[in-house]
């Protein structure tokens, strides 16, 4: 008999329990199974299960060897994989879902690397701040910021999502320049909306400090907090993504460049068992290699 289904029928009957369960699962009959395992113990020499009439059990090299028939397997069905990714094209229609000002100012421009490696894929690319429920709404994949409790999902660690505070030139001439976080008090901040009452907090070393602006703009949109901020309305604190383009340019000067403003974390996610077609893998390929930390897989 072909050794892989003898391999596949000893595996799924370890795995399911019996050889009936195992039947059920491989579309064979229960003698079918009984023989593809009789044909691997006479291959062998020594017997891989102990059966009697109620139950079943491996024997010490039973369990060694089932072990090593798992690592065969998953090894085919790679190497299978592989080829079939070779012979199909990489296409169809990828949903995608990023936080809004990610989205615009990270992952858009960085776009054109994943359209030359993959141009015969269909984008669908919805940016919202809110977090979706990918299979409900039909995406593939999300980018998403802060803790992760859903583990139903993988989740594949990206660069954290690092702040800043920043103040145009022309606003710190006309209102000074704060040394130190304390110094806020009485300064002019803008803020997003969703954030607005948060207290802004500073660590160095062992200091500690949290500070609530008090005249305060706030807006519900990142690219008017920092249109707002270039304009010279007042101090913000945004993603380092978001403001990164305009410190260089010179229309913002950054502040407080030896504290630490926190980060949060972000992570790349799709479902455990949506189908990996070669698209999806392309992509999270894509999204690792540009914004990935280390390519670390994690499971939440």
């Amino acid at each position: 008999m072909d050794l892989v289904r003898c391999m596949q029928a000893f595996v799924t009957t370890v795995q399911a329990g019996s050889m009936s369960a195992a039947s059920v699962a491989l579309g064979q009959s229960p003698a079918m199974v009984g023989q593809h395992i009789a044909a691997l113990e006479e291959r062998l020499g020594t017997r891989l299960l102990n059966r009697t009439t109620r139950r079943q059990s491996l024997t010490d090299f039973g369990a060694s060897y089932c072990e090593q028939c798992r690592d065969i397997l998953e090894r085919i069905a790679l190497a299978e994989e592989a080829a079939e990714l070779q012979r199909t094209r990489i296409q169809g229609r990828l949903r995608i879902t990023a936080p809004t000002t990610f989205g615009a100012e990270a992952l858009m421009p960085a776009l054109s690397g994943y359209r030359t490696a993959a141009p015969d894929v269909e984008l669908d690319i919805i940016l919202t701040d809110r977090n979706v429920d990918l299979v409900e709404e039909g995406f593939d994949v999300a980018f998403r910021i802060g803790t992760m409790s859903d583990n139903s999902m993988i989740a594949r660690p990206l660069t954290p999502y690092r702040m800043v505070i920043c103040a145009a030139p022309g606003y710190l001439a006309d209102k000074g320049t704060p040394s130190h976080p304390s110094e806020l008090d009485g300064h002019e901040a803008i803020a997003f909306t969703p954030s607005a009452r948060s207290p802004w907090r500073f660590t160095r070393g062992e200091e500690d400090i949290r500070v609530t602006p008090t005249r305060m703009i706030t807006v519900n949109s990142g690219q008017a907090v920092r249109a707002a901020a270039c304009a010279g309305l007042g101090i913000v604190m945004q993603p380092e993504i978001l403001l990164k383009r305009d410190i260089e340019a010179g229309f913002l000067a950054r502040l407080f460049p030896d504290w630490g403003l926190g980060e949060r974390p972000m992570w790349l996610l799709y479902y455990r068992d949506r189908r990996m077609t070669p698209r999806l893998r392309s992509f999270i390929s894509f999204a690792v290699a540009t914004f990935g930390r280390d390519g670390e897989l994690v499971a939440q």
